[in-house]
């Protein structure tokens, strides 16, 4: 290698590794439409995502989604939704809203919504089935509708609807990605030819400079969820999020494909063993029994650190996770992170 070769490739180092100055926001539509500061979107998680993790996002700059389905009864859910009114100042905050393919389960979603609207909610992430039977309450309220899906022909069928924006998740997706098989910046490129409205994107992405390519690509937002299992705020037991510092980029898997119902978890025993079931011919919900219950993982998992039971949503995104820290800790990496990646590309472009 040639002196002037060795000093490009020193000078490249010095970029990627640049402490780059962080504004105070990275504007985009979807920062615009949900009056945040920076693209960084917290996905409903679930038994994880309650008034405080969701309330630290927010007070990070960024936006989170108290998950409609997780509280135990609707007085549980409402004051989940004041403690994050509380703990936010004020601030907007979403709520998920996730219907079910058993129609059974969706009578509490609309309950949900009824009191999500009362207590002045007015940013929603919908997910699972389009949200037809949601949107006459949303749309007579003013509210932000954001859908979330795994193909984009649902995303084009949910921007059709008229919904305010999108989120677009890959295979890498924490949980239930769906059935699609497509990557997520390779589903982000193809959806981009369709959509005219905001779209965010979503799975695997747990460090800067992948939230840089997703802008990149024209994406305006990303959204997240394995990274911030490990925050302080997240409420589950020390011992889970020492199970999931161990866990690298390898340590997921997939299971119940051959149910329609694609869940992408940490490989623990319990997955294992559901995966055996699934092989050897279970094609029923029930024939998993307790193994695939959510109680379950909240119980054992979340509240007793028993990581090796029940069934723990989580991407390939783990491995950027090490250690236990706060989300603005986190949000503040990621934004360092940001920049020094736009950084090192204006440096290449202006070469």
């Amino acid at each position: 290698m040639n002196m002037d070769a060795r000093a490009d490739s020193a000078t490249d180092i010095d970029i990627l590794h640049c402490n780059a100055n962080i504004p105070d926001q990275y504007p985009t539509r979807i920062t615009t439409l949900l009056g945040i500061q920076w693209p960084f979107l917290l996905g409903g998680m679930m038994w994880l995502s309650d008034a405080n993790l969701v309330a630290a996002m927010v007070n990070a700059g960024g936006m989170g989604f108290i998950t409609a389905r997780s509280s135990n009864s609707n007085e549980r859910f409402r004051q989940e939704l004041q403690t994050c009114r509380h703990l936010t100042g004020g601030m907007p905050f979403g709520v998920n809203l996730t219907l079910s393919r058993r129609m059974q389960n969706n009578d509490v979603v609309l309950e949900r919504l009824r009191i999500a609207l009362e207590e002045g909610v007015r940013i929603f992430e919908t997910a699972g089935l389009p949200p037809t039977s949601l949107l006459p309450q949303l749309r007579q309220t003013n509210s932000i509708v954001i859908h979330k899906c795994a193909h984009v022909r649902h995303a084009v069928a949910a921007q059709n609807l008229g919904v305010d924006a999108v989120t677009l998740v890959g295979m890498e997706e924490g949980g239930h990605p769906g059935s699609n098989q497509l990557p997520t910046f390779l589903n982000g490129a193809y959806a981009l030819e369709k959509l005219h409205i905001p779209l965010a994107l979503g799975g695997g992405i747990g460090h800067g400079r992948q939230i840089a390519a997703a802008l990149a690509l024209g994406a305006d937002a990303v959204v997240m969820g394995s990274i911030f299992t490990l925050a302080h705020e997240t409420p589950a037991h020390q011992a889970y999020k020492q199970r999931v510092a161990a866990t690298d980029q390898h340590g997921t898997c997939t299971v119940l494909g051959s149910l329609g119902d694609t869940w992408r978890v940490i490989n623990n025993n319990n997955a294992r063993k559901v995966a055996a079931m699934e092989q050897a011919g279970a094609r029923e919900y029930a024939d998993f029994g307790e193994l695939i219950s959510g109680v379950r993982t909240k119980a054992l998992a979340y509240g007793q650190g028993e990581h090796e039971e029940g069934m723990l949503s989580m991407g390939p995104a783990v491995g950027f996770a090490h250690s236990v820290e706060s989300v603005a800790c986190i949000v503040s990496r990621l934004q360092q992170q940001l920049m020094d990646a736009i950084g090192r590309f204006q440096y290449m472009c202006n070469r």
